[in-house]
């Protein structure tokens, strides 16, 4: 099968990941992808998930790890390249971009089976602005939504809310993110000697409010803690300047910036004795699931899916409110009882290789995608 896939290749995201992922596993099993993202015609810029892929730029104004800007000229230019490339189906991985509001009326035109990816964090409940705001992404969304032949979301929370926001229920797709849980698994770590940690906690992903990294460290300065016990901070963002200056003098926490290369932040996740996601919103978190294939024993917010990941004993739930006091209180009773972090980290293992694995996602895709397909043919008169 022929797939155009139009995402994002950077600035790195979870969409970026998701992209990499899911087009890399679809060549490996003897599919066509063509990767369609935002990038000058110019651009010296090389992706590391490239081979195998054809790729066609889409001119753009601006892009972050959050929103694409498209240029005025993007939507001939993504047209010209689908009507050229004739793929069987277009998978597009939301980059909140104008553009995402135009797909269906291009792909309707070409006669092209349409599936969306949609990523925006979210928290039910609605309990802060970042949660409203995030609430509202949803709302301005469901509209167009509901003109794509199929929406994928992570999670059945998230399913419900686009539902009640009036997407019809049989064009919602529930295919969590997975894991490749040979490349994600227990081993040998060296990081606890590199950083001289007795007991190890870690912290991955971007360093923005919604991420409400500041919650977990205003814990960890709080907490009844060994000299030995360390926090690694692994990811950048816009916080990251002003908490990493304010907590400078804390010898304890140690900040990694950003990690590019995969097998290092492997070894990283394998020498921990627990991963702390304390966000405020999310869609389902591909770093929690990571960590819990390498068998770390973890503590996330309810926020989003992240809550029914963990649930019933794969891990700690916590609530978004009052989050710091709650860490507080937990990090201390991870700390002395290592023979706790090994069972949450054992249960963790476990429930990935049950619920969250990418082979599994990726042959859901593939029966989502055929069914797609017959029923365009079908359609078009090209079948019986």
């Amino acid at each position: 099968m022929h797939i155009a896939w139009l995402g994002k290749k950077s600035p790195f995201c979870g969409n970026v990941t998701y992209g990499r992922e899911i087009t890399n596993a679809l060549v490996h099993r003897g599919h066509r992808v063509s990767f369609l993202h935002f990038s000058q015609t110019d651009s010296t810029e090389s992706p590391s998930h490239s081979q195998g892929h054809d790729e066609v730029s889409i001119p753009f104004l601006y892009k972050s790890q959050i929103a694409t800007i498209p240029s005025p000229r993007s939507g001939k230019v993504l047209f010209e390249a689908l009507r050229d490339l004739k793929p069987d189906l277009v998978h597009a991985s939301l980059t909140l971009s104008p553009l995402d509001f135009r797909l269906p009326e291009i792909c309707n035109e070409l006669g092209i089976p349409l599936v969306a990816t949609f990523h925006p964090p979210f928290d039910r409940k609605r309990r802060n602005l970042t949660s409203s705001t995030q609430h509202l992404t949803y709302q301005v969304y469901a509209p167009s939504l509901a003109q794509y032949d199929r929406v994928i979301v992570f999670s059945y929370i998230q399913r419900d809310l686009l539902t009640k926001l009036g997407v019809p229920s049989d064009t919602v797709a529930v295919i969590p993110n997975g894991v490749d849980v040979e490349k994600y698994s227990p081993g040998f770590s060296n990081i606890k000697r590199e950083v001289n940690a007795e007991r190890l906690f870690v912290y991955q992903g971007r360093v923005a409010l919604e991420k409400n990294v500041e919650s977990l460290l205003r814990a960890w300065r709080h907490a009844d803690l060994a000299p030995s016990s360390k926090l690694l901070i692994v990811g950048n963002g816009p916080l990251a300047p002003s908490l990493r200056a304010f907590y400078a003098l804390d010898s304890s926490i140690v900040w990694l910036g950003f990690i590019s290369d995969e097998a290092r932040r492997i070894e990283i996740l394998r020498g921990a004795d627990a991963f702390i996601l304390p966000s405020l919103v999310e869609g389902l978190s591909l770093s929690l699931l990571e960590a819990m294939s390498c068998e770390t024993a973890c503590l996330a917010t309810d926020a989003g899916a992240d809550g029914e990941v963990l649930e019933t004993g794969a891990g700690i739930v916590l609530n978004t409110q009052r989050v710091a006091t709650q860490l507080q209180t937990l990090i201390p009773v991870f700390q002395d009882h290592p023979e706790l972090t090994a069972l949450l980290g054992r249960k963790a293992r476990q429930r990935v290789l049950d619920r969250y694995t990418l082979s599994n996602n990726i042959t859901a895709l593939e029966h989502l995608y055929d069914q797609l397909v017959k029923r365009s043919q079908v359609f078009l008169g090209t079948s019986v």
